[in-house]
């Protein structure tokens, strides 16, 4: 009922929906893609997106973020990553981290990064399409795209063109949980996406002293959420000033953690 008949604009899973995925172009391969997401925004996307790639760089697969989120980008400050992204003359070329993890994210074209992109929803979708697009991915064997918070343009242009495999759900664990989480999981029904699992961020703080894990709000929440839906939990992030110091000084590459070991043994074998 209403249907314009334009399903790029349409969240609707009915039997006429057939849009063709994003073609990556000719320079370009990418075995498996992984969206981050999360059904609101401030539960740490970016550095759960961060760290999983570091992980699997870690392991000995190339890997790459696509930072998706136009407006509020932060991929690039967490790697330290400084330089514009350039162009071979014919496409746009990812910058690289430290370590080889390429990147592409709006700050890379900009000249000052803290120039706010004030663009329409169209324009921003438009860019995130480019950024697969567009983009020289280089024998990519995991691509980590960060997503916006939320259930808009963007997550639904991404998981409408790009050929995502499964996605992660970013979580705190306040009674906001269950609704983030449902968020997320009914979009992803909708679009038919695998979830891989969820992840917890400001879980807990360990005792400095002891050792000792304080959970704040509260031990069972995300993994009561998980076992409604059907769901592992993957890790749990403590709040850690240290990791947190990483990522403004540039070095999250630099870690030395184990809080999302699982996920990538999980995200490895999906």
């Amino acid at each position: 009922m209403g249907c314009t008949h334009d399903c790029s604009s349409c969240s609707s899973n009915c039997s006429s929906r057939e849009i063709p995925k994003e073609q990556l172009n000719q320079l370009s391969s990418v075995k498996r893609v992984i969206g981050v997401v999360s059904g609101k925004g401030g539960v740490g996307k970016s550095i759960v997106t961060s760290m999983l790639a570091v992980l699997m760089q870690r392991k000995g697969y190339k890997t790459a973020i696509l930072d998706a989120d136009i407006t509020g980008p932060s991929i690039p400050r967490n790697f330290g990553i400084k330089e514009n992204a350039m162009s071979n003359g014919e496409y746009l070329l990812p910058v690289a981290s430290k370590t080889g993890i390429d990147v592409m994210s709006v700050n890379l074209l900009l000249t000052d990064e803290t120039k706010p992109v004030v663009w329409r929803g169209p324009v921003i979708a438009g860019t995130v399409k480019q950024f697969w697009t567009d983009v020289v991915w280089d024998e990519v064997d995991y691509m980590f795209i960060d997503m916006p918070p939320g259930t808009g343009d963007v997550p639904l242009t991404v998981f409408q063109s790009i050929p995502v495999d499964g996605i992660v759900i970013v979580t705190t664990p306040q009674d906001l949980v269950s609704m983030i989480v449902e968020k997320a999981t009914k979009m992803a029904q909708m679009m038919n996406i695998p979830v891989i699992g969820i992840v917890e961020n400001m879980s807990y703080i360990e005792c400095p002293d002891c050792g000792k894990k304080i959970y704040m709000f509260g031990e069972e929440k995300s993994n009561k959420v998980a076992e409604k839906y059907g769901y592992q939990v993957l890790g749990k992030l403590p709040m850690d000033g240290k990791l947190a110091s990483l990522c403004d000084k540039g070095i999250i590459e630099l870690m030395e953690n184990d809080y999302l070991d699982n996920a990538a043994d999980i995200i490895e074998n999906f």
